[in-house]
């Protein structure tokens, strides 16, 4: 009897408190339908949809040089002489022995920043040719990159060998079933497409980085036998040549101004 009178009152609890919420929901819904609600401020971004595009910033623009930040990296390793610089001076490093000195941060910035000067030229004309004009609206975006394309071209049609110009307009032609004639001139030259120029490019241009990364070898790679020759003469077996080698390496460099020799040799080589 005890049990069944505990049951009842635990159901009219459960009841009051279904009750009691069921309250609590319909007062909400009551009042949430009373408030007024009023519409958020709208903001909108004019993105050069108006008459007056003098000073807005266009879609178009916007799309170019979000695009061109994007493509920024490729563009510099490909296209410019980054390639070279920085595979040589990693070459001089290792032939120098002296392990992280200079740091990679520090290789990087003196090719970029020699990559910047030797690149001016070509820049300044792309300035002046194609984005000057598509800027004042005198031209379109497709002319625009076309004006740019010329410059850069030329100056990556000086730096190619023959045979890699050859051996990518082959692999062309064969993937088309087109024939890719190469003439003489640099006007024929210039009709080529950037899908054959910057392969060759960028193959000319690590076949150039090696022989001159090789060509720097040879004088380090005397001294270091020089010098191990000179250690087992006198019987210091247990002595790593490189420990002492190393200085004489670092103070004949310095001497005979190994950096103004390599980086001067490197920007000539450009011009």
């Amino acid at each position: 009897m005890n049990e069944v009178m505990a049951k009842r009152r635990e159901l009219r609890r459960q009841l009051r408190r279904l009750a009691l919420s069921l309250t609590v929901v319909l007062l909400c819904v009551l009042l949430i339908g009373s408030v007024e609600v009023f519409a958020a401020p709208t903001v909108t971004v004019d993105l050069g949809s108006g008459e007056d595009t003098g000073a807005q910033f266009g879609v178009l623009e916007a799309l170019f040089t979000v695009t061109l930040l994007a493509l920024a990296p490729s563009i510099l390793m490909t296209m410019t002489s980054f390639v070279r610089i920085v595979i040589v001076l990693s070459f001089l490093r290792n032939a120098l022995g002296t392990q992280q000195s200079p740091s990679n941060q520090v290789l990087i910035g003196l090719a970029l920043f020699l990559t910047l000067f030797i690149m001016w030229p070509v820049l300044t004309e792309i300035n002046e040719n194609a984005y000057e004009p598509y800027q004042a609206g005198e031209i379109e975006v497709d002319e625009a990159l076309e004006r740019a394309e010329g410059p850069l071209k030329e100056f990556m049609l000086r730096q190619i060998y023959a045979d890699d110009l050859n051996l990518f307009a082959s692999i062309a032609s064969e993937q088309t079933g087109e024939p890719v004639e190469i003439g003489d001139s640099q006007e024929a030259l210039a009709e080529l497409g950037m899908e054959i120029v910057v392969p060759a490019f960028l193959t000319s241009e690590l076949k150039r980085a090696f022989t001159i990364g090789f060509l720097l070898y040879i004088p380090f790679l005397i001294i270091d036998m020089v010098v191990s020759s000179t250690l087992m003469s006198m019987g210091m077996v247990m002595l790593p040549p490189s420990m002492i080698s190393l200085p004489f390496k670092i103070m004949i460099f310095v001497l005979v101004d190994g950096w103004g020799l390599v980086v001067g040799t490197l920007v000539r080589g450009f011009r």
